[in-house]
């Protein structure tokens, strides 16, 4: 049996949905785009383009709901599946956009670099529990103007796995798409399996901007899937209760889900979201808040009502170093974000408020990945009835160390983690030097780092790949692309 957790009864995500579609007619959403504004108009809403007000009736959300997919599938830059967003399937990506990096090695705060890029990437690669990369920090060596699609065009140079990101400019959508047909090599190879997740983010409260719905828009288009982040911040961009609070992520959700499938019938989406409690004590959105997990767990329990596949920004942490709160906030939002199903758990790696990655934390939540996943198999009997000829071997023989009972079962049944996690006595803790965490978490990425295999994307892929990026950098006054360490 696989365990579960629910946070809402029926009857409140039937109270939370008919609230949700009231506020679309009777309040509206506010879509500071022109395009868009149009393809409401033209399709029943009501639309005051002087306010950028649209009103959206329950007949044209439920054609949007008719029309979204209920799965969908992503690859890997070779063409391989490696998710299925479906049920109860669950998989971890890092945490994505963060402006600093945690420096392993002094433990002080810094801007990235593309030599920092290229290590997540590798270091990516080799953790066997995070499904994809994602455009996980911004590199400072580059012109702000590329920081999109350059932290793209080198996750799919020397990564295989599918890539979360998302563009903040209309025009960067261009490139990135670009970048994805070098890597497809067509149009309708492209269609036909989604390389990456692009992360539409509606403003706190009801709004879109310019730039997020026109994303909304191109993905669609493109039929590139989408992520819904929506982001009310309760008590502050949203109401103070939780119940209101996911009132509101659904109106803007639910916006979205019209936009996307008004632009095309069928366009993946994930119904998502990073709400956040607003801490007035610090004037701060604390992601590692309880309140914050349950949001996302709530959220997702809407989405599965719905029909639609879903996401969260849950599995990070607030503190400001791989400390006991990291790991308290992280284990406790990978657990409830399991439990709940949330099918894309966007966070591992994350600190100090969505602001910060550390390659250390990162190897840390692997782990933590892992032991969700045992803990989602649940407990299922392997051969242990009838029970009586186990314990008479154990009676006789004093231990089942060799049995094969053990021999047949001990790897499925038991989960045993990497050497970040210690499980060594004291004594032998003691004689192999007491390393404290950071330490052993600093000492794997590097190991992983080192045991990196180059992407087996082809190699007139890559060079198109390079052939496009150093074109847009000339575009942004750049004479040439940041050295790389390989």
């Amino acid at each position: 049996m696989r365990p579960t957790l629910r946070l809402l009864e029926d009857e409140l995500i039937q109270r939370i949905l008919a609230e949700a579609r009231e506020l679309l007619w009777k309040l509206g959403v506010e879509i500071h785009n022109r395009g868009v504004l149009s393809l409401l108009s033209d399709h029943g809403a009501t639309v005051d383009a002087e306010k950028w007000n649209v009103r959206i009736p329950g007949g044209l959300i439920d054609k949007a709901l008719g029309t979204v997919p209920r799965s969908f599938k992503l690859f890997d830059v070779l063409g391989n599946e490696t998710h299925h967003f479906r049920g109860d399937n669950v998989y971890f990506t890092p945490g994505s956009t963060a402006l600093n990096l945690l420096d392993g090695e002094t433990g002080e705060l810094r801007k990235p670099t593309t030599a920092d890029y290229v290590q997540y990437v590798k270091l990516a690669s080799g953790l066997k529990h995070i499904a994809s990369q994602s455009t996980a920090f911004i590199p400072g060596d580059v012109d702000a103007g590329i920081s999109d699609s350059y932290r793209l065009y080198l996750s799919l140079l020397y990564g295989e796995k599918p890539v979360v990101t998302g563009a903040f400019t209309i025009e960067a959508f261009e490139i990135m798409k670009d970048l994805q047909l070098a890597v497809r090599g067509s149009v309708e190879a492209l269609r036909a399996k989604p390389l990456t997740i692009f992360s539409c983010c509606p403003t706190a409260p009801i709004k879109w901007s310019d730039v997020t719905s026109q994303n909304l828009v191109d993905c669609a288009r493109w039929a590139i899937p989408v992520e819904l982040i929506s982001m009310p911040l309760t008590g502050f961009m949203a109401p103070v209760t939780l119940v209101g609070s996911l009132i509101q992520q659904t109106a803007e959700n639910l916006s979205g889900v019209v936009i996307s499938q008004l632009v095309r019938p069928g366009a993946p989406i994930l119904y998502g979201g990073s709400p956040a409690i607003f801490d007035v004590r610090f004037e701060t959105t604390p992601m590692g808040a309880v309140e914050t997990m349950m949001l996302d767990c709530a959220n997702s329990e809407i989405g599965k009502r719905l029909g639609m596949p879903t996401q969260g920004y849950i599995a990070l942490s607030d503190a400001k170093q791989l400390d006991a709160q990291a790991g308290l906030e992280t284990g406790i939002g990978a657990t409830l974000a399991g439990l709940s199903g949330i099918n894309s758990i966007s966070g591992p790696g994350m600190l100090d408020f969505e602001s910060c990655q550390s390659l250390e934390k990162l190897v840390v939540d692997n782990e933590i990945c892992g032991m969700t996943y045992r803990l989602l198999q649940g407990i299922e009997p392997r051969e242990d009835f009838p029970a009586l000829p186990i314990f008479e071997e154990m009676q006789r023989e004093k231990h089942l160390l060799i049995a094969d009972h053990t021999r047949r079962h001990l790897r499925e049944e038991i989960t045993f983690p990497g050497p970040v996690i210690s499980r060594a006595n004291r004594a032998r803790w003691a004689e192999e030097g007491k390393v404290p965490l950071r330490e052993r978490a600093r000492k794997e990425a590097g190991r992983i780092i080192a045991a990196y295999k180059p992407s087996r994307l082809p190699d007139e892929a890559k060079a198109e790949l390079t052939r496009l990026m150093g074109r847009e950098a000339s575009r942004h006054g750049m004479d040439a692309l940041p050295a790389r360490d390989e």
